[in-house]
């Protein structure tokens, strides 16, 4: 089983268990970004210089930390669809993903592979600057999607159209509104769950836009928890331990929702789940 600092214990997870996770074939479609973390003294302002006391390199970016945070929850190896350029960079995150209990399922690109730069203060407050293309898996990449058909879920970060009509082969499929509109409204398909943030205009869907409408709408707000459709307001889990930054705490959330649905908990169990991993991700 795979562990890491910033995952949640499932211990007395109530309807649901770890053991409901354990079996559970999950993938991910969608993008990552190889990020370099800074801790600094103070987020950088015009004409200041700022000195980083620690720094750490991984693949990031909404698709990989779903797929890794995945593979913690259920102790399996998760399949992540995703492309990548033909360079050192991207050698290095299939070696990553890989140690991270990942399989990259990759359509490789004659591009660069996009990197991505977050700084982070003393306080948690973070800045993030990314380089480059975001590279997506599309449809007519080969990548062996018939494999989804035997999945219990799937979560989507980026993508064409065709390469979501791929991905509702899986009996539960979940996606982030960064998938954009246009793919959304052309794929023409019903999803389990659309989660997003509720305060990143880059994330907003407007209501009644999409046919079918979603079966649950998540706008996620943070602290304050969030807003389900249908359900109303939910709480925020509270930190196991203290803030370090927010990086990934809305990609882990969503890997807990599509998780719960996929194991066939309720909304409310599945959601519960969802805090707990962000609320761990936050004070990794």
């Amino acid at each position: 089983m795979l562990r890491s600092p910033c995952f949640p214990s499932l211990d007395a997870m109530s309807p649901g268990s770890a053991s409901d996770l354990n079996t559970l074939k999950l993938a991910v479609v969608g993008h990552q970004e190889w990020v370099t973390f800074l801790e600094v003294d103070e987020l950088p302002s015009p004409g200041r210089i700022c000195r980083a006391s620690r720094n750490l390199d991984e693949p990031a970016g909404g698709g990989a930390v779903v797929a890794v945070q995945l593979a913690r929850l259920t102790g399996q190896r998760v399949p992540f669809f995703t492309a990548l350029g033909r360079d050192a960079i991207g050698k290095r995150s299939v070696e990553r993903l890989w140690e991270l209990g990942v399989e990259p399922v990759v359509a490789w690109r004659d591009k660069p592979s996009r990197r991505g730069i977050s700084l982070v203060d003393p306080e948690g407050d973070r800045a993030i600057t990314v380089i480059g293309e975001r590279l997506t898996p599309i449809a007519e990449d080969n990548l062996g999607w018939e494999r989804l058909t035997d999945f219990d879920g799937v979560f989507v970060s980026a993508t064409d159209t065709g390469g979501l009509v791929h991905a509702r082969r899986a009996r539960v499929l979940t996606a982030t509104p960064r998938l954009g509109l246009p793919v959304l409204q052309e794929a023409s398909l019903r999803l389990d769950a659309l989660i997003g943030s509720g305060m990143d205009p880059g994330e907003q869907i407007p209501e009644n836009c999409l046919n079918p409408e979603p079966a649950l709408r998540i706008a996620t707000e943070g602290e304050a928890g969030g807003v389900l459709r249908p359900g109303g307001r939910f709480k925020a889990e509270p930190l196991p331990a203290p803030l370090q930054e927010s990086y990934g705490c809305g990609d882990s959330f969503a890997a807990g929702v599509t998780a719960g649905l996929s194991a066939g908990w309720s909304v409310h169990d599945a959601v519960a789940l969802g805090a707990r991993c962000g609320a761990a991700c936050a004070t990794r």
